[in-house]
């Protein structure tokens, strides 16, 4: 005989207009066991906002007693417990706490199921005007401007979209980093306030966006990244071949591992590329244009 178990439900909350709330929200609201928050206060304004009130105990769930509490919510869940998990706004997990949460779960073989709701990531996505086909979620980038310019190296070839999470006082930084590592032409937007009074996306290259972010910007944001274009190996010249080389190496790996790679690549001999990464180094040495080639 199989045991009896809760279930825990992951419910997606507005990111900014509460008519964006899902419909089944309330009732989950209104119904569960045990309503898990990040922030107990935004869940009081939350539910006076759609009109109701929550009959099951109310905890904290936030990255400060995620890992105290997830035992606590998993004895509960096995115990029959439905429990609803909720986040500040959008759905639990993404880029929000939930994750360790679903993960014991699973372990413990809880049922798990979701309350689908907004979620900035597609609705930046869908607005930027850019390629929506595939696309990747990278999150929030490292604050440390050096482990920030090695988390976008390791990108820089990706060819699909990417998405970004920032904080309006390191956009600046963020996107200054974005030209300097995908070049100041790649196409990108900054979405901000998503679906509140004040939305703006502003879209052009990342360039021209990191000039006007230095003006400072205001609210949440979402930052959407074109790929990295589909270059044939006709195109890529030796400074291209070189960059290539360059971001490898900075990611950890070997310069002839690199060179080996990029050649590959770009459907080329691996003394093409050598002979690039050569002459740029001896450019380097000579004075003039200094920094661009390798060391």
């Amino acid at each position: 005989m199989s045991r009896v178990t809760g279930t825990l439900v992951l419910a997606g909350t507005p990111i900014g207009d509460i008519a964006d709330a899902p419909p089944r929200l309330a009732t989950e609201l209104q119904s569960a066991d045990i309503v898990a928050a990040e922030d107990t206060r935004r869940l009081r304004g939350l539910t006076r906002a759609l009109g109701i009130h929550t009959t099951g105990r109310v905890v904290s769930y936030f990255e400060g007693n995620e890992s105290a509490r997830t035992p606590e919510l998993v004895e509960a869940l096995v115990g029959g417990a439905r429990v609803l998990l909720v986040t500040d706004a959008g759905m639990p997990s993404v880029s929000d706490p939930g994750y360790r949460l679903v993960a014991a779960a699973v372990e413990q073989d809880i049922k798990v199921t979701a309350v689908p709701g907004p979620s900035a990531v597609l609705t930046a996505l869908a607005l930027s005007g850019l390629p929506v086909d595939r696309f990747c979620f990278e999150g929030f980038l490292p604050r440390k401007a050096g482990e920030r310019l090695g988390r976008l190296r390791e990108v820089a070839d990706e060819r699909r979209t990417l998405v970004y999470f920032e904080a309006p006082h390191r956009l600046d930084d963020t996107l200054a980093a974005m030209a300097e590592v995908f070049g100041a032409e790649r196409r990108a937007a900054v979405c901000r306030e998503l679906t509140k009074t004040y939305e703006e996306v502003k879209r052009g290259p990342v360039g021209e966006l990191a000039e006007w972010a230095k003006g400072g910007v205001r609210g949440e944001i979402t930052v959407v990244v074109e790929g990295a274009p589909e270059t044939g190996p006709a195109e890529l010249d030796a400074e291209e071949l070189v960059r290539r080389v360059r971001v490898r190496e900075e990611a950890g790996e070997r310069r002839k591992e690199a060179i080996a790679a990029v050649a590959a690549e770009a459907d080329l001999p691996k003394r093409e590329v050598f002979d690039a990464v050569v002459a740029a180094k001896n450019a380097d040495a000579s004075g003039p244009g200094k920094g661009k080639g390798l060391t």
